[in-house]
């Protein structure tokens, strides 16, 4: 049996599970249609993306993609500012491409979903008042009107990978849709800010850093529940709380 592949369960809870056979992911969701999301936003993205082997619902086969993840939250990057720079570049190819054709959230639906995870964390004594309430207001920041951009959606640092200071890969694109370009790079940048001016160098235009910052906020407190749900801890050193917490 020496020759028979082993199975890694990369994640697993009860919406979806990702594992992996020698160099194949399968990846099993019951949502077809955040299956159907992520194969066409791949074959539109203009970046590096796994190449779809076959899909058989609700399981989807991809080819694991060259290089190593960027990086973990709560943990230091291994990848160099180079790579950083060059992640910020591949971001903004995805943000000039072409709309995908299925719209994103409104600043009114954000909005409301923050109302929501604020009145559970401190409902339920997750954390403390003071906490959700300066984070809360510094979220609003993000609430204001943008123009549309190709969002990847889900883009934390552990869905792009790169070997050296080239971007090989990004994975997940369950989440893609028209958005806010600074979501896509406070999302990669959340809980790594001493990397944020090389994201921001590699992308190649002035951004707001504090709308950077308040999606940092907002991510970390409408996370919270669902991470905490699903077996995750936010509360992990450098993680979603500590996050919060540099805001203070």
């Amino acid at each position: 049996m020496a020759d028979v592949e082993e199975v890694e369960v990369v994640v697993a809870h009860d919406e979806r599970a990702t594992l992996r056979v020698g160099d194949v992911f399968l990846k099993v969701d019951a949502d077809r249609a955040r299956t159907d999301v992520e194969v066409e936003a791949m074959a539109m993205a203009p970046i590096p993306t796994p190449e779809v082997l076959w899909r058989q619902p609700p399981v989807l086969a991809l080819a694991a993609v060259r290089g190593t993840a960027l990086g973990r939250l709560g943990e230091p990057s291994p990848a160099s500012p180079a790579a950083w720079a060059a992640v910020g570049a591949a971001v903004r190819t995805l943000h000039d491409a072409p709309l995908p054709p299925w719209p994103g959230r409104s600043p009114d639906e954000i909005a409301a979903r923050l109302d929501v995870e604020c009145e559970w964390l401190v409902a339920n004594g997750v954390l403390p008042i003071d906490l959700v309430t300066r984070n809360r207001h510094i979220a609003e920041a993000a609430l204001r009107p943008w123009t549309p951009v190709f969002t990847h959606g889900d883009l934390q640092i552990t869905h792009v990978f790169v070997d050296g200071d080239e971007v090989t890969g990004v994975i997940d694109w369950s989440e893609a849709s028209r958005g806010d370009a600074l979501f896509d790079l406070a999302t990669l940048t959340l809980g790594h800010e001493e990397h944020l001016a090389d994201v921001v160098a590699g992308y190649g235009t002035d951004v707001d850093l504090d709308v950077i910052r308040a999606w940092w906020s907002w991510r970390s407190l409408t996370a919270a529940r669902w991470l905490v749900e699903h077996g995750f801890d936010p509360s992990a050193p450098g993680c979603e709380f500590d996050v919060l917490r540099s805001r203070m």
